[in-house]
């Protein structure tokens, strides 16, 4: 019987140098590279449009957002991974010249049947560690609906759903909302 052979892993260094080069993006799991499937119209007409009413209600605030093409630096115990979330608020300083951030308030994942799981479980564990995010919040691709994990002042999260074209996410934690209208404009549910 032979050994299965293992994928050699690559820096943190040989990734982001890597990431500048590449047609397309990919993802890096403690050494370990993973390419992006390209998303549907649908998903990437959703997420430009939670990312427009997001950059429009911060205007004249400290907090900016971000579009997929920023990544997410996560430090776990034993690893370093970065994602590309589909946007995020970052609140803190960073610098121009970097491909990535460190300390987003908030993250929003659009859903996709090929990634639901991974975002649910593997993502969401991992962007719970980080000390700087305040709400993650995951949208429905194929229905009004939001589910929200805030972090609560004592510790942890609380899960809350919002559904409904009417309904608004409030993000106290950035000084705006999010209304679903604006999440679904020109979407056909």
């Amino acid at each position: 019987m032979t050994a299965l052979r293992q994928p050699a892993l690559i820096s943190v260094e040989e990734y982001l140098e890597g990431e500048i080069l590449s047609d397309i993006k990919h993802e890096y799991l403690g050494g370990e590279v993973h390419a992006m499937a390209g998303a549907t119209n649908r998903h990437n007409a959703i997420a430009t449009n939670i990312t427009l009413s997001l950059g429009l209600a911060l205007r004249g605030k400290p907090c900016r957002p971000f579009n997929s093409d920023t990544k997410v630096r996560v430090e776990l115990v034993d690893h370093t991974r970065f994602y590309y979330p589909d946007a995020m608020v970052v609140c803190s300083q960073y610098k121009d010249s970097q491909h990535w951030q460190d300390s987003p308030t908030v993250i929003v994942e659009v859903l996709s049947e090929s990634t639901r799981r991974t975002d649910l479980t593997e993502k969401r564990e991992a962007y719970l560690t980080l000390p700087s995010l305040k709400v993650l919040v995951f949208v429905e691709p194929d229905e009004a609906m939001a589910t929200v994990y805030r972090r609560k002042p004592s510790g942890g999260f609380v899960r809350e759903d919002h559904a409904g074209i009417d309904a608004i996410v409030p993000l106290p934690e950035i000084e705006v909302t999010l209304p679903l209208a604006e999440v679904y404009e020109r979407i056909e549910l």
